[in-house]
C-alpha cells in the first residue's frame, strides 16, 4: 500500500517510515503539514498516518480539509493527547482511528490493517487491485500474476512495481523512483534503480509475447504494453 505520513518529529517518522518499508508498504514522508495536505490533495494513497500537533495547518485541519473536497482516504491520528475528548475531537474532524504516542511499530500497521479492511468491507476503501494488461497486483494478498501465474516479488521489487504500474503510460525517471520507491531526497550515485529493473523485467517479462517494462532512452522507464 500506499502510505503517506505526515509527522514534523524526524526520529518518529524514520521510525515509522522503517516499519512501514519492512512491512513492504511503499511509504511518503512528509516533513510538514502544508506540505503533508499537498501531497494528501494531490497524489493517490491508501492510508494516511497524521500527527496532530503539526505547525499550521495541523492534523485536524489537514484531515477537515481532505474530507471538505470529497478525499475520503483513511487517516489515522497519531497524538500524545490521550484523553477521550481529544479521540472524540480526532474522529469528529474525519479521522478513521486515533493512536496516542509512544506506540510499537506493530500496533500502528495493525491498525493500518484493520482499517483498511474495514473500509473495504463497508465498499468505500481505495482500490486494493491495480491491473496493466495481463498483469494484476493485489494489495490485500500482497500477491502479483501476469497471465494467471503467480510472481514473487521482494519488498522492494513490489514497491517499484507498484509505482509504475500506478503511473502506466508515463514516463517515470530515476530521481521520481529514487523519492516514491526509496524515499532518497538526493542521487546515491548507484547503479540500485537499473538494478532493480532488470531484476522486474525478469520475473515480469522473460517468457511473455509483449514486454512490459520500456527503457526512454536519456528519461527513465514505462511501463506500457508493446510487442516484443
Amino acid at each position: 500500500m500506499r502510505v503517506l505520513v505526515i509527522e514534523d518529529d524526524a526520529d518518529v517518522a524514520s521510525y515509522i517510515v522503517k516499519a512501514l518499508d519492512e512491512a513492504g508498504h511503499n511509504a511518503t514522508h512528509a516533513e510538514t503539514g502544508k506540505q503533508g495536505l499537498f501531497l494528501a490533495a494531490t497524489e493517490d494513497y491508501d492510508v494516511l498516518v497524521v500527527d496532530r500537533m503539526l505547525p499550521a495547518p495541523d492534523g485536524l485541519a489537514i484531515i477537515r480539509t481532505l474530507r471538505a473536497s470529497e478525499n475520503r482516504t483513511p487517516a489515522i491520528i497519531l497524538s500524545a493527547l490521550s484523553e477521550i475528548d481529544d479521540r472524540v475531537k480526532g474522529l469528529k474532524a474525519g479521522g478513521d482511528d486515533y493512536l496516542t504516542k509512544p506506540f510499537a511499530a506493530s500496533e500502528l500497521l495493525a491498525r493500518i490493517e484493520a482499517v483498511t479492511r474495514r473500509l473495504a468491507t463497508a465498499g468505500i476503501s481505495p482500490a486494493t487491485r491495480l491491473a496493466v494488461a495481463d498483469l494484476e497486483m493485489d494489495f490485500l494478498a500482497r500477491t502479483v500474476t501476469r497471465a494467471g501465474t503467480e510472481i514473487k516479488l521482494q519488498p522492494r521489487e513490489f514497491r517499484l512495481l507498484e509505482y509504475l504500474m500506478r503511473n502506466a503510460g508515463n514516463v517515470i525517471t530515476r530521481t521520481m523512483m529514487l523519492e516514491h520507491v526509496w524515499d532518497y531526497h538526493f542521487d546515491p550515485q548507484t547503479n540500485v534503480i537499473d538494478v532493480h529493473i532488470s531484476r522486474l523485467r525478469q520475473k515480469i517479462d522473460k517468457g511473455f509475447d509483449t514486454s512490459l517494462i520500456q527503457t526512454v532512452r536519456g528519461a527513465g522507464y514505462t511501463l506500457r504494453v508493446t510487442s516484443q
